[in-house]
């Protein structure tokens, strides 16, 4: 009997309203992460932002827009590149530490190439498995 008492025009509309309050939610996310990003503004308007978009949300959301949208982008691309540079640094920070047994294993190439003493092996392989 339930179902037999919503139409399709209801079901469109409450599907509508789901689908606006997704957006305005994500729109909230978009605003609230922009606004936690940027270091140039204070604690206390950030902190007024966040009372503003409580209280009024569609109102405040647009006046952000307006205000701020502009450096929204430029500061997401700030933070992408601040964390590509981070991972980058990672890596090649993995990268360069070698285990061990590579570490002596190249040592003793050099050694049996003539580049470096048997003096020089000793070293390199105590530096590797220390």
């Amino acid at each position: 009997m339930l179902f037999a008492e919503i139409g399709s025009g209801d079901l469109f509309w409450s599907i509508l309203e789901f689908f606006f309050l997704f957006i305005l939610i994500m729109i909230l996310f978009q605003i609230l992460g922009d606004l936690f990003r940027d270091h140039t503004i204070s604690g206390g308007v950030k902190a007024l932002w966040v009372v503003a978009l409580i209280l009024i949300p569609p109102f405040s959301m647009l006046v952000y827009l307006i205000t701020r949208g502009g450096g929204m982008a430029q500061r997401a691309i700030e933070q992408q590149k601040a964390v590509q540079s981070q991972f980058n640094d990672y890596v090649e920070e993995s990268a360069a530490k070698r285990a061990p047994a590579d570490q002596i294993a190249q040592a003793k190439a050099l050694l049996d190439a003539g580049t470096i003493t048997a003096d020089e092996f000793d070293k390199l392989k105590a530096k590797a498995l220390a």
